[in-house]
């Protein structure tokens, strides 16, 4: 795919695939990376900067919040020219990486994830953001793929209610049978990037398999957005 041929998908359907962004030496770095940030950083980290999904248990770690901001190699990843220019050229303007989280479903016991709007978390006027979405394992419908409704993004924000999932506190107050009819399965391998504006209605189902299904999600906003705080 050209650059212009991504441009005109993500602003028609509000996301985009850009299959074998990171090689697979790239993701081995990664991976390492990641290693070591469980290992030692995490540690001398608030209890806030990770959720697990029973926290008597070390091995349940489901998520990882601001790793950008507590780790050099996160934050080099981040902020690095070739993320940043990718969301400049998809949200058209400069952009400002605001978070990096890494998202994982833990084999046959990974909970779902509620359709809904990442702009409805991050309360920005314009709501002008993405999120790009780095897979770290094969992940398709058996293990908990992204799941978007295309054009979605040009609707405007959707009632949004609390949900007593860990980690995704709002959902879709009106997801119907007719958005389900319409979702598209994004399926990924190691090294694939998803961005998705932050207005596009996105979710995934639960992993009840016994394969890993792991990503890292970087956070932009363009600096047009003003934040209201």
């Amino acid at each position: 795919m050209n650059s212009s041929k991504i441009k005109s998908d993500f602003d028609k359907n509000g996301f985009v695939l850009l299959e074998k962004f990171f090689s697979k030496p790239e993701m081995e770095k990664i991976n390492d990376a990641l290693h070591d940030y469980v290992k030692n950083t995490l540690p001398n980290l608030d209890a806030n900067q990770a959720f697990y999904e029973n926290k008597e248990d070390p091995k349940t770690l489901m998520r990882l919040q601001s790793m950008d901001t507590h780790h050099s190699y996160f934050s080099d990843l981040c902020h690095s020219g070739r993320l940043q220019n990718v969301s400049q050229a998809l949200l058209g303007g400069p952009v400002k990486g605001k978070n990096l989280q890494w998202f994982n479903k833990l084999p046959m016991t990974g909970k779902l994830t509620p359709p809904h709007q990442d702009g409805f978390y991050f309360m920005l006027e314009p709501n002008e953001a993405l999120t790009l979405w780095l897979a770290q394992d094969p992940i398709d419908e058996t293990n908990g793929c992204m799941r978007y409704i295309p054009g979605s993004h040009k609707k405007g924000m959707r009632p949004h209610q609390r949900t007593d999932l860990l980690g995704f506190s709002q959902g879709l107050s009106d997801y119907s049978l007719i958005d389900a009819e319409n979702e598209v399965a994004v399926c990924v391998k190691p090294g694939d990037l998803i961005a998705h504006h932050s207005m596009t209605i996105h979710r995934a189902d639960a992993n009840e398999s016994s394969l890993p299904r792991r990503a890292l999600g970087f956070v932009y906003f363009s600096k047009t957005a003003i934040e209201d705080l």
